[in-house]
């Protein structure tokens, strides 16, 4: 299975904004991603809110 870590925010144009993590650590806290998320936010991009983190898990069947 494939793992992927999103950090979802919301732009000041109402919009969302979607970062993907790959592989991100199976101990990641929500603690962690916040102040990530904060981080972000603070850089000035046009992001204005955090809105979720949460990590997406994908099965991959390789077909012969």
């Amino acid at each position: 299975m494939e793992k992927v870590l999103q950090l979802v925010f919301k732009k000041a144009d109402g919009s969302k904004k979607v970062f993907s993590v790959t592989a991100p650590r199976d101990d990641v806290t929500a603690d962690e991603a916040k102040t990530a998320m904060e981080t972000v936010i603070a850089a000035g991009i046009g992001l204005t809110e955090a809105v979720e983190a949460r990590v997406r898990t994908t099965e991959v069947n390789v077909l012969a």
